[in-house]
């Protein structure tokens, strides 16, 4: 492998707040990777809502509001004391970017250096290296510095060899969305069943399609119109316009499951347009955290809730798999240089594409 410099390019997250927190530098140090861990260099890294959710504050309990309205600006009022995905406060300054596509150039103690070389994606969502609790985790670009640079550390373990034809700006596009829809689906176990997916259009959404029709799902996907026919092509069988009333669209008990990633003032329809024992899982919330939810929807309709954040490691070996058996595709709707940050956030801030936006990293 080339000479690893001891200085790199990078985005700086300074602090909560808007656009402006967010700092490209030409000369942060080039981290060392520690035993067990891996240094790699960084080719792409996907922007997600976690990015701008992080950067605003937004998993502070303080906030009530969606994640576009606020996204340019920063919010008025949050509390720093538990805006991260774990409720602690972040450490900044912090580098961002949880979806890594990388070579792998330097290992640390431990490791056999025969991984230097290899491709690899990054497991975005960790479980912590020192608690035993299954639910205890660090987030690549929350706890722990990600792929907004040239260069970045992670555990060896979480550092998966890919084997396909795909560029690294397309594998880029995977980890978060890709490995979250898996998780949602195997968490609720979904196989043949009909199924309504919020957000569809977005890296998540678009996922979701793919990995459920693989499960053999019948899928109605709730978009914009001017999104519907390429939703169909990727693989729902349904679309529904998110501006639609639900009810009177789908019916009343006429789904068995609900993926949800948008929440908001229209999500009591959900709960009605569930059959008796239909499942909710929901793993976002960009139209908005707090609902309004009649208790009695849930127990008197015996319906069951699903949250879902932590994977096991075997959610992100399936999506590994199914890249390399060809039966997921990537979906890049722009990539932009790292020193443009700031414009590739505005551009996904505005939801007026399918798929992902990618960071392109030299």
């Amino acid at each position: 492998m080339s000479d690893i410099p001891k200085k790199m390019s990078g985005v700086y997250l300074t602090g909560h707040g808007g656009l402006e927190k967010l700092v490209y530098k030409e000369d942060i140090p080039v981290p060392t990777p520690k035993s067990g861990e891996v240094l790699i260099k960084v080719n792409g890294a996907g922007v997600n809502n976690t990015d701008i959710n992080t950067r605003l504050g937004w998993y502070s309990k303080r906030v009530t509001s969606d994640t576009n309205s606020t996204g340019d600006e920063g919010l008025v009022e949050f509390n720093g004391e538990d805006a991260s995905w774990t409720g602690a406060p972040l450490q900044f300054p912090r580098i961002q970017g949880g979806d890594i596509c990388g070579r792998i150039v330097k290992v640390g103690e431990g490791v056999e250096p025969k991984c230097i070389g290899s491709r690899v994606i990054v497991r975005s969502m960790q479980n912590s290296p020192n608690s035993n609790n299954p639910f205890a985790m660090q987030t690549v670009g929350s706890e722990i510095d990600g792929g907004f640079a040239q260069y970045c550390v992670t555990l060896a373990k979480e550092a998966y060899p890919v084997n396909c034809n795909w560029s690294d700006i397309e594998l880029a596009s995977i980890p978060i969305s890709y490995s979250t829809a898996e998780g949602m689906l195997c968490r609720a176990n979904i196989k043949n069943e009909k199924i309504l997916i919020t957000g569809a259009s977005g890296g998540v959404g678009s996922a979701a399609i793919q990995l459920a029709k693989i499960r053999g799902a019948s899928i109605i996907a709730q978009c914009s119109s001017q999104k519907a026919s390429d939703l169909k092509a990727l693989g729902a069988n349904h679309t529904v316009n998110r501006d639609d009333d639900l009810l009177k669209v789908l019916g009343k008990n006429s789904v068995d499951a609900v993926l949800d990633l948008v929440g908001g003032s229209c999500w009591p329809q959900l709960l009605d347009i569930l059959k008796p024992g239909g499942k909710y899982i929901v793993s976002g919330a960009i139209a908005g955290p707090v609902v309004d939810l009649d208790l009695r929807s849930l127990y008197l309709k015996d319906l069951t809730f699903y949250g879902a954040t932590v994977n096991d490691p075997y959610v992100f070996e399936n999506i590994i798999r199914y890249i390399e058996e060809g039966q997921i595709k990537p979906l890049v709707a722009k990539s932009f240089p790292l020193i443009d940050i700031q414009k590739a956030q505005k551009k996904f801030l505005e939801k007026k594409f399918i798929g992902k936006i990618v960071i392109k990293i030299t």
